[in-house]
């Protein structure tokens, strides 16, 4: 590799989270990595994710293809464009600091946004509710809290999956359908990556465990899996006719 900026160098030094700093790792000792390393090498079935972590810390990262052990053509991975004013640009949108985690405890809770699932601080992980692929940055380059979410890891991985496989991801890029979207608002939307999808993720937590081994018990009496057994008792009692 061609010698690097040493603003660019420490900025990768200085990204501690697992996954993206695996990323940077290989990259700065190889020049590159393919999504096949990601997947066989260090078991990041989801590659696209693990590049995309890289770039939210400010480190631009390209993609480009490669052959892989098969023959066929693959995808790889190697940094962008690393004059200085563009990758401290990039840093500024992404200072995801513990200011912005505790405004947004205080003001929701210490729970995942999509999962509603009570979880520990340092458990939660923050995301923008718009995607920075669709919404970009913001020209005053200041962080609004409401821009972000915290989720779980599970809900992370699966709203990444669902905006990735979007229309709207691949096509126009138009920030309004994402802000109308599900995963940027899962408590007032009106489609879910632009499908006529509803849904309700319920977590039971503490004593209502035992609520739910009920719950399981006789959907397992009744032959039922448990989503459709949970719809059927909403449904009748959504049926049931009001007291005159």
């Amino acid at each position: 590799m061609k010698k690097l900026p040493k603003e660019f160098l420490e900025l990768c030094h200085s990204v501690t989270a697992k996954r993206a700093k695996t990323v940077i790792e290989h990259i700065l000792k190889h020049g590159q990595i393919t999504t096949e390393e990601l997947k066989v090498t260090y078991g990041y079935d989801h590659p696209p994710r693990a590049a995309r972590d890289v770039r939210e810390h400010g480190i631009p990262i390209e993609t480009f293809w490669v052959t892989g052990s098969n023959g066929r053509k693959i995808g790889a991975y190697r940094f962008g464009d690393m004059r200085k004013q563009r990758f401290s640009k990039l840093a500024g949108r992404t200072g995801l600091s513990k200011n912005i985690r505790e405004s947004l405890i205080a003001k929701y809770g210490c729970k995942c946004f999509i999962y509603l699932e009570k979880m520990e601080a340092n458990e939660l992980q923050i995301d923008h509710r718009v995607p920075y692929e669709v919404g970009g940055d913001k020209k005053t380059g200041k962080l609004n809290p409401e821009d972000f979410m915290l989720l779980s890891s599970s809900a992370n991985r699966a709203k990444s999956w669902s905006c990735e496989h979007c229309e709207n991801w691949s096509g126009k890029k138009d920030k309004k359908v994402c802000l109308s979207c599900y995963w940027a608002y899962p408590e007032s939307y009106t489609h879910i990556a632009m499908r006529q999808i509803r849904r309700v993720d319920l977590i039971w937590q503490g004593n209502e465990v035992a609520t739910y081994d009920k719950l399981k018990a006789q959907s397992i009496k009744l032959q039922k899996e448990i989503p459709a057994f949970v719809k059927q008792i909403i449904e009748a009692e959504l049926s049931r006719k009001k007291p005159s």
